[in-house]
Order: structure tokens, then C-alpha cells, then sequence
């Protein structure tokens, strides 16, 4: 097939997909091949060292890397602090709370650079990154990923801690009903 060929088929197959919407399938692409990529070198990096991987997981270690793989997803995909790590691929839109920010999607440039935009503005997208990062240093470097893991859990319980005091503030601030 010549290239003028797989490029037409290539832009069917867009319109077919997405007939109404720009939808970035090569940076999607690019986005899989990388986390391909990531995951072939940490279980290169595993056999290199001849670290042992468990046979199953602690149940302990699920809920701490659960709960530190949300807490490091929000706090890459919506702080406001981390805002310069996305906003080669985002534009500020407003914010939406509890330090978190709302961010658009910058759609000129490359099919990349939107998939990446989209990828890091997305907590749950994120998450599937945090984790695999997270696992493989639970085999890799198991105390130190643990005292981070244990941190980011931390952060995430004050944060639930935060939010209920807020409600319980506000609960007790409005006047009584009377009935």
C-alpha cells in the first residue's frame, strides 16, 4: 500500500469514528505505544535487577496504592499548584474548588499534544499511569514506595477530613428551622 493510500484510509476511518468531533486516534495512539513502552521497561527493569514479584499482592498494599493512586491523580490532573506541568496541552478555564482547577483542552497543534492534554487533565485517565508507576516501584523499591504511597494516603484522608468539616461548618452556621 503506498502512503498517499494509508493516509486516505486512515482519514475514513477518522470520519467513520468521529463523523462530528475531532477525535486525536493518533495521539491516542502515541499515549498507548508510550504506556506500552513505560510498562515494558519497568518489567525489563524488574528481570534486570532479579527483584521478586509477589505472587498476589497484599490486600493492604491494594487499598494504600488505591488510595495514593487517586490522591496523585487528582493532585497531577486538577491542582492548581501543578497547573504549569499541564499547561503546555490545557487552557485554564475556571476554578472548581478545594484548590482544584477545571482546564480545557488545547486542540491546535499535533493529535499528540491533544491526546496529552486530555490525558493529563483527567484524574481517571491518569490513573491507570499512577498506578502501573506505583506498582512497579512497590517491586522495585518496596519501603520507599510504601512511606510515599502511606503520605499521598494521608493527604487524601486529611482532604475527606477537610470537606466534612467544611459541612459540618456550614450545617451549623444556618439558623435553626422553625416548625
Amino acid at each position: 500500500m503506498t502512503d498517499r493510500g494509508l493516509k486516505q484510509r486512515v482519514t475514513r476511518l477518522r470520519q467513520a469514528y468521529a463523523p462530528h468531533e475531532h477525535r486525536p486516534l493518533g495521539g491516542y495512539l502515541a499515549a498507548m505505544g508510550s504506556y506500552a513502552g513505560v510498562t515494558a521497561g519497568l518489567a525489563t527493569l524488574v528481570r534486570i535487577t532479579g527483584r521478586p514479584v509477589p505472587e498476589r499482592p497484599a490486600p493492604s498494599d491494594v487499598v494504600l496504592l488505591a488510595i495514593a493512586t487517586h490522591k496523585l491523580s487528582r493532585l497531577l490532573a486538577k491542582d492548581a499548584v501543578t497547573s504549569p506541568l499541564r499547561a503546555p496541552f490545557t487552557r485554564y478555564d475556571k476554578p472548581i474548588g478545594s484548590g482544584e482547577v477545571m482546564e480545557q483542552v488545547r486542540d491546535q497543534g499535533s493529535s499528540t499534544r491533544h491526546a496529552i492534554g486530555e490525558l493529563l487533565s483527567c484524574p481517571f485517565c491518569l490513573a491507570v499511569w499512577v498506578a502501573t508507576g506505583l506498582t512497579g516501584g512497590l517491586v522495585l523499591a518496596p519501603r520507599l514506595t510504601r512511606l510515599v504511597a502511606t503520605a499521598l494516603t494521608a493527604v487524601a484522608a486529611a482532604d475527606f477530613l477537610h470537606l466534612g468539616y467544611a459541612i459540618a461548618m456550614q450545617t451549623a452556621e444556618r439558623p435553626a428551622r422553625r416548625d
